[in-house]
């Protein structure tokens, strides 16, 4: 775990948005508080199994060592595709060639693993001494003839999931360009229907589950960023559409809008049914307007899907939820948690980025109002002691916190909820919502029978 208030220092596009009538109502504060997560090198544990075919090199100290061999351990007997190169006191002085010993690791783990693809990534001490990873790479990819992405990933940032955020950035960068069409090209009268690209790390059966959701609405997927090899890097261009799939994706969006010059649909997440449908139609209505039947069967299919979750939602109807902010999820989970009927006291979040969640932000006020529950409070980068603080006043049935604060809120009689636990389960899309409920619904029931035993 690490605790810093050092803010990153990178730059965020402004992203495009629709007008809307009514502004944002949140109460929006900022704290200075220290906010507790993990290091965003631990985007490599779910990177490199979604990449089948990559090899992660981690270049950092001892500490990003220790941290990834007690993160991801467990995983070191399946010979994982992922490795340390170790930066030591010789390397920090400069007194070694960082070029040629790069170059050795890079060259073994060519010979051993063949992969289609290095990714490097960077971490704090990298930062702080000043490496030139970026001058490096392209020297020795071209030596040894394999594809080098380069990605400061270190604890600079504000969540760990923005590790993965700076390695798509990077991914971005190497997909291929759609080539223009001529004008004298007779075929460039005709109106081509514009491709979508959807980007963000899931599973290969969420993946599966979400392309062919959006195929029952004439919405055609033409690619995923990133995909299960690194030869599927989608084609992108003006006539490319993007869409994310999570909240922590704002800097992969400013690279897509900026440097692929594609146009981004700012669009709810696809968490619960009420952010798939939202999901849904804001692509539909950028690419291909939903039919009036076909809107009927989308308003269908988000009724059905409530309709199953009816059981898990009567058991948390009415009870409260503090977020304590640590994987940038803290919005979206909270809108579908009121929408499940919970009142929830505080969205605690380390960094929002409002133009790119403002399709987010605005679904959760209106689905405040739907379910006639007061809006909360949403603290950027919120203080610890602070929350604590408001923890006590409020007495919520369940506090979403980090690993970090989990032993010590349960030593005082409240129930919690790991955060880490939504980054990794399969949340997105309709069906994949009753694991959210499922989550919280063990957390609620563990903490009852907890009670009755003392």
């Amino acid at each position: 775990m690490k605790s810093t208030a050092v803010r990153s220092m990178r730059t965020y596009a402004v992203l495009p948005t629709q007008a809307e009538p009514l502004p944002l109502a949140f109460n929006m504060e900022c704290e200075t508080g220290n906010y507790h997560t993990f290091c965003p090198i631990s985007c490599v544990s779910w990177l490199y199994q979604k990449i089948e075919d990559s090899f992660f090199l981690v270049i950092g100290t001892k500490t990003c060592g220790y941290f990834l061999q007690n993160a991801l351990g467990v995983m070191i007997f399946a010979e994982p595709r992922y490795a340390m190169a170790e930066l030591e006191e010789s390397d920090i002085s400069a007194q070694l060639n960082d070029y040629k010993e790069l170059k050795r690791l890079c060259l073994q783990i060519k010979e051993d693993r063949q992969p289609s693809v290095l990714v490097w990534i960077g971490t704090c001490t990298t930062e702080i001494i000043k490496m030139d990873l970026e001058g490096m790479a392209p020297k020795i990819e071209q030596e040894l003839g394999i594809p080098i992405v380069v990605a400061r990933a270190n604890g600079l940032d504000y969540a760990f999931t923005q590790g993965e955020d700076t390695v798509l950035a990077a991914m971005a960068l190497r997909c291929p360009t759609e080539v223009p069409p001529s004008p004298t090209d007779e075929t460039n009268q005709v109106t081509t229907r514009p491709k979508l690209v959807l980007f963000g790390s899931l599973p290969n059966s969420v993946v599966k589950e979400l392309t062919m959701e959006l195929a029952k609405y004439d919405i055609e997927v033409s690619g995923w960023l990133p995909g299960p090899r690194y030869g599927d890097l989608p084609t992108l261009g003006e006539n490319v559409y993007v869409c994310s799939v999570n909240p922590f994706l704002s800097r992969t969006a400013t690279t897509l809008i900026r440097r692929q010059k594609c146009q981004f649909i700012n669009a709810p997440f696809p968490i619960g049914p009420d952010g798939t449908r939202a999901w849904i139609e804001k692509i539909c209505e950028a690419i291909s307007p939903l039919s009036p039947t076909l809107q009927t069967q989308l308003v269908n299919r988000e009724a059905q899907s409530w309709e199953a979750l009816k059981p898990l939602t009567d058991q948390v109807q009415g009870k409260s939820v503090f977020l304590m902010g640590d994987n940038l999820l803290e919005v979206s989970l909270g809108r579908f948690l009121t929408r499940c009927g919970m009142q929830v006291y505080e969205v605690g979040i380390p960094y929002l980025d409002r133009r790119f969640q403002e399709s987010e932000l605005r679904l959760f006020q209106q689905t405040c109002e739907q379910m006639n529950m007061p809006l909360p409070p949403i603290v950027e980068k919120p203080d610890n002691y602070y929350q604590i603080q408001r923890i006590r006043e409020l007495a919520p049935d369940l506090v979403i916190t980090g690993m970090a604060h989990a032993n010590p809120l349960e030593a005082r009689g409240i129930a919690t909820k790991w955060s880490v636990e939504f980054t990794f389960a399969q949340i997105h899309g309709f069906s994949n919502s009753r694991t959210i409920l499922e989550l919280i619904t063990k957390a609620l029931t563990r903490h009852s029978k907890l009670a009755l035993i003392g």
